[in-house]
């Protein structure tokens, strides 16, 4: 049987906190990105079959620029 004990310096709590500051705020924005409504449009649009995709005129490659096309340059 194995035992493992670590002695964690005691800088690294700040360290810590500043990681998990960090994570949280990126974590809130993938998923504000997530929740975005182009976002939801898009990954419907991703769902759907080639010929469903076809009868709408638009080609799988041509998916983001569609939905993102009236408010953003892409």
């Amino acid at each position: 049987m194995a035992h493992i004990t670590a002695n964690v310096p005691a800088g690294r709590n700040v360290q810590n906190a500043f990681s998990r500051f960090f994570s949280a705020i990126g974590n809130g924005l993938v998923v504000m990105a997530e929740n975005n409504s182009k976002m939801k449009q898009i990954r419907a649009l991703e769902a759907l079959s080639d010929a469903d995709l076809a009868k709408r005129g638009i080609k799988r490659e041509d998916i983001a620029r569609h939905v993102l096309s009236p408010g953003y340059w892409i």
